[in-house]
């Protein structure tokens, strides 16, 4: 039995020196430069998309007028009319719409068409909140031989109109709300935090319509 005894305590130090041959093994990183880091904090830094700054919304007279005027080669003025009437009664029948939103005049012979809306414009919309507002505007067409001039004015808002607290909601026009001057900071760089929301989504709004109404024209936008 001593003799076993002896054999073990003589095998210890070669089991100690065969377990510290395992080590865990140590990834290699790059080093970072603090120049590089701070390029790399710069550059995550998100610019405006240049289609929301200056002149993005126009204004005619002191009013915010969103004007397409497109030639449409080989196409009457009739069926260009017919073309646009069908896309903006199709629009008013949308589910972001109001009953208010209707073809409300239109002349056939001078082929015009005039629309006024009323749509929910939404800012953000997820499982937890839901940021909208009542956006009003009036869409203009008249069509010629080729040609279609299509006008968004008369632009306002009804925001939160419902809440009670103190900042409540508020009614108010684009001129005073989303114009260069109301919308952008001094440098005229960056959206502002509350009119910058409604810049932004009005002129996607505006591209949106343009854009199907070029389509429905076969022109491009």
């Amino acid at each position: 039995m001593k003799q076993i005894i002896v054999a073990l305590f003589a095998c210890l130090p070669l089991m100690g020196m065969a377990q510290n041959t395992w080590e865990v093994p140590q990834e290699k990183t790059e080093e970072v430069k603090p120049k590089q880091q701070k390029k790399a904090l710069f550059e995550t830094k998100k610019k405006e998309d240049a289609k929301y700054l200056a002149g993005a919304v126009p204004e005619v007279d002191g009013r915010v007028v969103f004007t397409l005027d497109k030639k449409v080669p080989g196409m009457s003025a009739d069926e260009i009319y017919k073309k646009v009437y069908d896309v903006i009664h199709a629009m008013t029948q949308e589910e972001n719409q109001f009953p208010q939103s209707k073809i409300a005049v239109i002349n056939k012979s001078e082929h015009t068409i005039a629309a006024r809306m009323r749509e929910w414009l939404v800012f953000q919309n997820t499982f937890l909140s839901l940021d909208r507002t009542i956006f009003n505007y009036t869409l203009i067409a008249k069509a010629a031989d080729g040609r279609l001039v299509l006008t968004m004015e008369r632009l306002s808002y009804q925001y939160e109109k419902d809440r009670t607290d103190v900042r409540g909601g508020f009614d108010t026009k684009a001129e005073d709300w989303i114009t260069d001057k109301e919308a952008l900071n001094k440098k005229q760089t960056k959206l502002l935090k509350y009119s910058g929301k409604f810049r932004r989504k009005t002129i996607d709004r505006k591209d949106n319509i343009f854009d199907r109404v070029c389509r429905a024209l076969s022109v491009k936008y």
